[in-house]
This record gives C-alpha cells, structure tokens and sequence, in this order.
C-alpha cells in the first residue's frame, strides 16, 4: 500500500462511518420531548400549525437516525407537513414517529404521517376534553374558592400537580417510543391497516365538525306577490342540511390539493369574499 493510497482510505471510512445509523438514547428522547414542548405554540401558525415545532423538536434525533443528507431533509420535510393536537398529547405519537424511522427509515415516512394524521384528530379530542377543559376548571375552581377563603393550599395542590404532569408529559413521549416499537414488531404488516383506519376515522371526524364548525347560509329571500322563498330554508336545506359547508369544505380541499394557493391565501380570500357577499346581504351566518 502507498502513502498516496492513506488519503483514500480514511475518506472512505469517514464516508462508512457517516452511514451508519447512530443508536437512540434514552437522553436523546427525552432531548426530542423537551425541545418540542419548549417550541410546542411558539411556531405556531395558520399553513402547517406546529410542524415547525416537531420539527425542532425531532431534527437532533433524526439526524441520528439518518446520516445520509437526502434521508433527512426528506424526514425533516414530512414533519413541517400539517401537525396539530394537544400539545401533551403529541408526545405519544411523535415518540411512535421515532421509533418508527429509528426502525425502517424513509420507507417508513409514508406511514409516520398517515399515523401522525390519522391519531391527532382523535387524540385531540380526548387531550383537549381532559387537559383543556376539565382539568384547569376542576382544578382553577377548587383552587380559587379555597383562596377567598384565605387558604392557599388549592393553588399550591395546582402548582404541584402542574410539576407532576410536566414530568408525566416526558414518561408520555417515552410511552409513545416504547409503544411504537412494540407497534411495528408485533402488528407487522397490520400496521398499514391500523394507520389506514386511523386515516378514516380522522377524516370521518372532521367530516362530522363540518356542519358545527363552518357557518355559511343563504339570506337571499326570492319575493313574487304574497309568496316567499327563502333560498336556504325552502331549497339548499331540503336537499341537504348544511350543504353550503359542505360544499365550501370541498372547494377549499381542492384548492390546497392543488398547491396554487396557500393556506393564508385562501383564508384571506374566504374573509374577503365573506365581507361581500354580507355586504350585499347573501350571505350570512345566523
């Protein structure tokens, strides 16, 4: 062997060593879990919510995972992509996410973001019921009573348990790690099935949030002598309750199906539209 010849050689065993996966550590998640709850809301935003913040969150780990360059600006593109649940509730599947591409890499991307899709709907409503809603009521009421009392005890309980459940949101992220590993050997090729069913569920869901969510009704009332015809009334309603959302839903899935616009383009051409057409009174929302 030639002196010339060293040169090559260790390039190429920097190159062998750069594509060899790196274990994950037990500090590594718990890394993952505290940079996304750190970042969880403060990326937030209308076009891909808290992808940025999984992205933050993940990008040390997954570097980890994929020593190839190509490998993870792929993964770290499949993360930016629409995110959004409870923030304490996004441990789970983000520690199943890792365990996920820690096992098949980018073939598994397909399937972390059918699962991440399919699970946060769900999972929302469970976290924001319990976390949201009942916990701060429950608790903000006990605590606030006991203070015009003159006893601090309720706010320090809620102080406690608020530590309590920092430390618990980390256990979740490992759950979520240790699950989906367990997820993957054991089910196998069920997997696919789950995160398809998964996928209908989430989309029969918001399905289902249309008619409460979207508020869109026909004013226009048609008047010819002593008769009147209320266009949403007498004709929409009668062919479909909550058809005019329904419609509107479709068309705005179409236009970011079709990536032309973005997502504030399209919601600032929602508020437009909607201002004229009250103006000129067709529309409306009562």
């Amino acid at each position: 062997m030639s002196l010339q010849q060293l040169p090559e050689l260790k390039n190429l065993e920097m190159t062998l060593m750069n594509d060899v996966q790196q274990k994950i550590t037990k500090k590594d998640i718990r890394n993952a879990a505290f940079r996304y709850m750190f970042m969880a809301c403060n990326t937030f935003n209308y076009e891909n919510q808290q992808g940025p913040a999984v992205v933050y969150g993940l990008n040390k780990v997954l570097r980890k995972i994929y020593p190839n360059d190509d490998e993870y600006v792929a993964s770290l593109n499949n993360h930016f992509k629409y995110f959004n649940t409870t923030t304490w509730m996004a441990n789970i599947l983000l520690g199943a996410s890792i365990a996920m591409e820690e096992k098949d890499g980018v073939e598994s991307l397909d399937m972390v973001q059918n699962f991440k899709t399919g699970m946060m709907g769900p999972l929302a409503g469970v976290g924001d019921t319990l976390i949201w809603v009942l916990y701060p009521t429950i608790m903000g009421s006990i605590a606030a009573y006991m203070g015009l009392e003159g006893n601090p005890i309720g706010a320090i309980i809620w102080l406690v348990l608020n530590v309590f459940f920092l430390f618990f949101r980390f256990k979740l992220f490992d759950i979520g790690y240790d699950s989906g590993l367990k997820l993957i050997t054991g089910l196998g090729e069920k997997l696919n099935i789950f995160t398809e069913s998964a996928s209908i569920m989430g989309l029969t869901v918001v399905g289902a949030l249309i008619p409460s969510v979207v508020k869109m009704k026909i004013s226009t009332v048609f008047t010819t002598g002593d008769v009147k015809l209320v266009i949403q009334d007498d004709i929409l309603d009668k062919i479909m309750p909550a058809l005019l959302p329904a419609v509107m839903t479709y068309l705005v899935y179409k236009l970011l199906a079709n990536k032309k616009l973005s997502v504030i383009q399209i919601i600032f051409g929602i508020i437009i539209l909607s201002l004229i057409l009250s103006y000129f009174g067709i529309l409306s929302v009562n």
